[in-house]
């Protein structure tokens, strides 16, 4: 049985339970006040050691119609008491209850997000991507419809997610997808995927969305819909099998700089805006970066966006520029420091 319909049948259920006893404590008190003539506080307490059958000694004698109604409310309370207890003890053993508190608890952490990238489907693809976003310190929510991804989720504590439909509104609402900076669709499914763009994109005008495509009929479709970006791990896939056998080297190279650690050499994009003084529409070479600060500036996107690979030293950098820039963690950072005086 799909465990969210578990979870959401055992509320209903203990909410059913509930209200039989509290049935139950009503006839049994007005009964009491009725047919014995007790007062309110003598025949509550009379309803309670009848159902909770603790054996003490009845209030006040009773009359024979007292003593039949007294036989008529143990049968039926026997029935709903034991019930009422099944029930509990089922919902606190599957883990509802803890998964209730769980997601609640994640929900109101979710609701304080923004700029954050929304990851819909956790599986391989989503999972990397997250793994890198991570690497990059961006806050992330999953959202997963699968009961057995979202328990995986859950063992993780510093995961943000909802289990839910990704083509639904409400969905991605509840991810604060209207203040979030990027969306990333992973799901195996190209007309999933495909939905999720339009309602993003219909949400959030100005959000950053990658998707991901299965067959190659989609990537135009996907673009079309609002995706910033379509990504086809199959043709990347091939592609690179393929470079394996013609530059296996070269694919060990990339491999080590754009996937090593943050203890590693890495690539990581840089805006100029808000250069220092002295630095705007100035040539790379007049910047002197390997000398003053050990990093490498390996590419260059224009305000046009056009891209320069191995910029030369007369290239004049604007604010409008994207800079990319080779090297360790502690190179990069003197070099932000240096262009930004931070």
């Amino acid at each position: 049985m799909n465990k969210t319909r578990l979870g959401k049948e055992n509320f209903r259920s203990i909410y059913f339970s509930i209200g039989l006893l509290f049935l139950v404590f009503i006839i049994g008190t007005l009964g009491f006040m009725g047919i014995e003539r007790f007062n309110f506080p003598d025949a509550f307490f009379m309803t309670i050691i009848t159902i909770s059958t603790v054996g003490f000694r009845e209030v006040h004698p009773l009359s024979p119609a007292g003593q039949f109604f007294t036989a008529f409310l143990i049968i039926i309370s026997f029935g709903i008491f034991a019930y009422a207890v099944t029930t509990l003890t089922r919902y606190i053993v599957d883990g509802v209850f803890r998964n209730y508190l769980k997601d609640n608890k994640v929900k109101s952490k979710i609701e304080k997000l923004s700029n954050h990238v929304i990851v819909c489907g956790y599986g391989r693809n989503g999972r990397q991507a997250i793994e890198e976003l991570k690497r990059h310190n961006y806050q992330v929510v999953i959202i997963d419809n699968k009961d057995e991804t979202i328990e995986s989720i859950r063992a993780n504590a510093e995961l943000l997610y909802i289990q839910g439909d990704a083509t639904e509104d409400e969905t991605l609402l509840a991810a604060r997808i209207d203040s979030a900076a990027a969306l990333i669709t992973a799901m195996p499914n190209d007309a999933d995927n495909l939905f999720v763009v339009i309602t993003a994109r219909t949400i959030n005008k100005s959000l950053t969305i990658i998707s991901r495509a299965s067959s190659f009929n989609s990537d135009r479709k996907l673009r079309s819909a609002g995706a910033t970006n379509v990504i086809m791990p199959d043709k990347i896939g091939g592609q690179r099998m393929a470079k394996l056998v013609a530059q296996p080297d070269v694919v060990d190279f990339l491999d080590y700089i754009m996937l090593s650690s943050n203890e590693g050499v890495y690539i990581e994009e840089i805006s100029c805006k808000g250069l220092a003084k002295g630095f705007a529409e100035k040539t790379i070479g007049d910047w002197a970066i390997r000398r003053t600060t050990g990093a490498n500036i390996i590419g260059l996107k224009t305000s046009d966006n056009s891209y320069i690979v191995n910029p030369s030293p007369q290239v004049k950098i604007s604010a409008n520029d994207q800079i990319f820039v080779l090297g360790n963690p502690e190179q990069i950072d003197n070099l932000k420091k240096v262009l930004f005086n931070n």
